[in-house]
C-alpha cells in the first residue's frame, strides 16, 4: 500500500533528516511505496534530490490520483494521518498511525 506524503510536509518546519528517517522506515520495514503528492513535482524533485530526499521516494503523483495512506496537513482522504510537520518528536507517533491506517484496508 503506498504512503502518499503531501508536498507541504517536505518544507520547513519539517526537519529534513526526520523526513528521511520516516521514508526509510516506511520503505524498508513496512515495504510501502512512498510517493509525494504535488501539483509542482519538478520544483520539489530538484529541491529534494539535492538533499538526498529521493533515496526512499518512488515518484510524484497528482493530488487525489492514488489510493493509500495519506500523510497530510488536513483530513482530505479516508486514511489520513494529520500533522503539521515531520520532526524528531513526532516520527514515532506518525509511524504508529501509518501502521494503524494500513491495517484498516
Amino acid at each position: 500500500m503506498p504512503l502518499i506524503i503531501r508536498d507541504q510536509l517536505v518544507n520547513p518546519p519539517t526537519w529534513f533528516t526526520s523526513f528521511r528517517d520516516l521514508t526509510l522506515y516506511c520503505h524498508i520495514f513496512l515495504r510501502d511505496e512512498v510517493v509525494i503528492e504535488s501539483t509542482e513535482p519538478d520544483l520539489y524533485w530538484r529541491w529534494m534530490r539535492a538533499r538526498g530526499g529521493m533515496d526512499f521516494v518512488e515518484d510524484f503523483v497528482r493530488p487525489g490520483t492514488e489510493e493509500g495512506v495519506h500523510l497530510d496537513v488536513e483530513p482530505n482522504y479516508p486514511r489520513s494521518v494529520i500533522t503539521d510537520r515531520i520532526a524528531p518528536e513526532n516520527v514515532h507517533r506518525l509511524i504508529a498511525q501509518i501502521r494503524f491506517c494500513r491495517g484498516l484496508t
